[in-house]
C-alpha cells in the first residue's frame, strides 16, 4: 500500500475531531441538526486552518443518511462513497487551475440535475479568489438563487480579492490560526499514535514554526522523523532538519550588537549562512527572542508564555538587563520591516547584515527613535568621560578639608595594599582592555577596598552596576586581571549613594601610595 502522508492520514473525518475552530463547528451542526442549511458558503482563513476538512465533513453531513448530531456517520453508504470520491454529489474544484469562464458554465448546467444519491449536489471551489472576473460574474447568478438542492461552499486564503457581489451572497465563516497548545496537543497524540518518541521542546519548536497551520506542523513533523527515522526526536534534531539557528547563537549576537562589535555580527553571520540555516526564519526568530526580552521588562509573564527552559528564561532575564525598553522597541520595529523585505528579496544576507548595522548604528537613520538614542548617547559620554582632571584652583580648599573629614579611613594589610596600588596605579589601562561593553559600564568608577569584601569597584551610576554586579560578568573581569598579572583577584562591586566618596586605604605607615617615614621624637 502507497504511503499517505501524515496530515492526509490524520484528517478529522467528523466535526468532533476538528480542533481550534469550534466557533464554525458549533454553527454548522446547528445549522444541519435544526435542518437550516444555507445555500452559499464562504470559508476564510490562513493555509491549513482546516477550511477543506471542514467543506468535506460538511458535505458528507447534508448527504448523510444517519447523522449524528450533525456530524456525519461515515458509515452510510452515502458517506462511504464520498469519503472514497465515487460520488457524483460532491464535486471539488480547484479554481487556481480551472478559473475560467467555460469552467464555470460547466457548473452551471451540471445544477440543473438533481442528486442521484443523497439529499444534495455540493460544489466545493478551492481557492476561489483565483476566478478570472468573467467567471466570477458567470457564477453569480447561480450562487445567488441556485436549486434547492445545490449547495456552494467556497474557500480561500485571500477574501479581500473576493468580488463584494459575491461575498453578499455567502455566509462568511473566519477560520482562526492554531493556538501552539492545540498544535503541541495534536503532534503528542499523533506521534503516540505512529510509535515516535519526542522531546518537549521540539515538539513545542515544530509548533511554532508552523505558525497556527497544523498542515504546516503536520509537514514539517514529517520532514524530521523521515530524517531522524527509529529515533527520538530530540529539539537539535528539529533545529537541524528544519535550518532553524539556536538561541545560543541570539544570545551572541545580541552582545556584539550591544558592544557595537560589526565584525562580531558578520563573522556570526558567516557561520549561520555556512550551517545552512534559513535567513528567513532566522529573522523571525530573532525577533521573538527580542520580544521575549521586552516582555521580560515590562511585564510579569509566567514560565510557559515564553517556552523556553528555566536555563534559558534566567539567560533572558539576565539579558533584559542590558537593553532598556525604547532599544529593544528600535530593534524589533527594524527587524519587523527586515521580515517583510527579505522574503522578496535576492541577496537576504546583506540585507540582514544591514539590519544589523542599524542597530548598532543609529545614525544611519532620521527617525525619531534613532535619535534619541544618538543624543542619550552623547550625554552619557559627557556624564562620564574617560578622564577628568580638576586643578587646585578649581576646587575651594574649605570644602576639600571638610571633604576629607568626611571620609572613612580603612587600614588594610601590607599584601592587600600592594595588590590595591597595582590595579589603582593601572586603572585607566585596565579599563581599557577590557570589550567595548565593560569598559562602557567601567567609566567613572573608582577601585577602593569594602571590609569584609575586599577590593570592590566603586559605582556612581545605579544602571552600570545593575549591569556589572551580574557575577558572570564579574567572573569574566576577574579572569582578565588574573591573565593580565598573574595574580589572582576577588573584585566585587558596589554602588555609593549620593555625594558619598570611596574610603581613605591606609597601610601601615603607606596612604594611598604614599610612603612617609613616620619617626618617634624623643626628649
Amino acid at each position: 500500500m502507497a504511503y499517505t502522508a501524515l496530515y492526509r492520514k490524520w484528517r478529522p473525518t467528523c466535526f468532533e475531531d476538528v480542533k481550534g475552530q469550534e466557533h464554525i463547528v458549533k454553527t454548522l451542526t446547528n445549522q444541519i441538526s435544526k435542518d437550516r442549511i444555507g445555500h452559499a458558503y464562504l470559508f476564510c482563513g490562513t493555509r491549513g486552518t482546516g477550511k477543506t476538512t471542514i467543506a468535506k465533513i460538511f458535505a458528507r453531513a447534508v448527504n448523510c443518511q444517519h447523522p449524528v448530531n450533525g456530524s456525519p456517520c461515515n458509515e452510510c453508504p452515502t458517506c462511504k462513497a464520498i469519503m472514497e470520491g465515487a460520488s457524483m454529489n460532491v464535486v471539488e474544484i480547484d479554481a487556481a487551475s480551472n478559473n475560467g469562464v467555460d469552467n464555470i458554465r460547466e457548473i452551471r448546467d451540471e445544477v440543473k440535475y438533481s442528486p442521484t444519491q443523497g439529499k444534495y449536489r455540493v460544489y466545493i471551489i478551492d481557492e476561489v479568489h483565483m476566478l478570472s472576473t468573467g467567471a466570477f460574474n458567470a457564477l453569480l447568478k447561480t450562487l445567488e438563487e441556485p436549486p434547492s438542492y445545490v449547495i456552494f461552499i467556497l474557500a480561500t486564503t485571500e477574501a479581500h480579492k473576493i468580488p463584494i457581489t459575491v461575498l453578499s451572497r455567502c455566509q462568511r465563516y473566519d477560520f482562526k490560526r492554531m493556538t501552539n497548545d492545540i498544535l503541541c496537543s495534536q503532534i503528542k497524540k499523533l506521534l503516540d499514535a505512529e510509535g515516535v518518541t519526542a522531546e518537549d521542546a521540539a515538539i513545542s519548536y515544530v509548533a511554532k514554526a508552523a505558525d497556527g497551520s497544523m498542515r504546516d506542523a503536520l509537514s514539517l513533523l514529517e520532514q524530521c522523523i523521515s530524517f531522524y527515522y527509529n529515533q527520538t526526536l530530540t529539539y537539535e534534531n528539529v533545529l537541524d532538519v528544519l535550518g532553524a539557528v539556536d538561541t545560543e547563537v541570539f544570545s551572541q549576537l545580541l552582545k556584539c550588537i550591544i558592544e557595537k562589535d560589526v565584525t562580531g555580527c558578520i563573522h556570526l553571520m558567516d557561520t549561520i549562512v555556512s550551517q545552512g540555516r534559513d535567513l528567513g526564519q532566522f529573522v523571525i526568530d530573532f525577533t521573538w527572542y527580542m520580544r521575549n526580552l521586552l516582555l521580560l521588562q515590562t511585564s510579569e509573564y509566567e514560565e510557559d508564555a515564553f517556552d523556553v527552559s528555566a536555563d534559558n528564561l534566567e539567560r533572558l532575564k539576565q539579558e533584559a538587563q542590558l537593553l532598556d525598553v525604547d532599544t529593544l522597541l528600535r530593534y524589533i520595529r527594524i527587524f519587523s520591516e527586515l521580515s517583510n523585505q527579505i522574503r522578496y528579496a535576492v541577496s537576504k544576507r546583506v540585507l540582514i547584515e544591514i539590519g544589523l548595522i542599524k542597530l548598532m548604528k543609529p545614525a544611519m537613520e532620521r527617525d525619531i527613535e534613532s535619535l534619541i538614542k544618538r543624543i542619550e548617547a552623547l550625554e552619557e559620554a559627557l556624564q562620564h568621560p574617560n578622564t577628568v582632571v580638576m586643578t587646585s584652583q578649581d576646587a575651594q580648599p574649605a570644602q576639600l578639608d571638610n571633604a576629607e573629614k568626611e571620609r572613612e579611613v580603612i587600614e588594610i594589610s601590607e599584601a592587600e595594599y600592594e595588590d590595591y596600588q597595582l590595579l589603582v596605579t593601572n586603572w585607566n589601562d585596565i579599563i581599557r582592555s577590557q570589550n567595548k561593553l565593560i569598559a562602557r559600564i567601567l567609566q567613572g568608577t573608582t577601585l577602593t577596598y569594602e571590609q569584609g569584601h575586599g577590593l570592590v569597584i566603586g559605582f556612581t551610576d545605579s544602571w552600570n552596576y545593575q549591569l556589572m554586579k551580574i557575577q558572570s560578568r564579574i567572573d569574566d573581569f576577574n579572569q582578565s586581571l588574573e591573565q593580565k598579572y598573574k595574580k589572582t583577584f576577588h573584585i566585587t562591586v558596589k554602588l555609593f549613594e549620593d555625594g558619598k566618596q570611596a574610603p581613605k586605604i591606609i597601610s601601615g605607615n603607606r596612604i594611598e601610595g604614599v610612603e612617609m617615614e613616620i619617626g618617634i621624637e624623643t626628649e
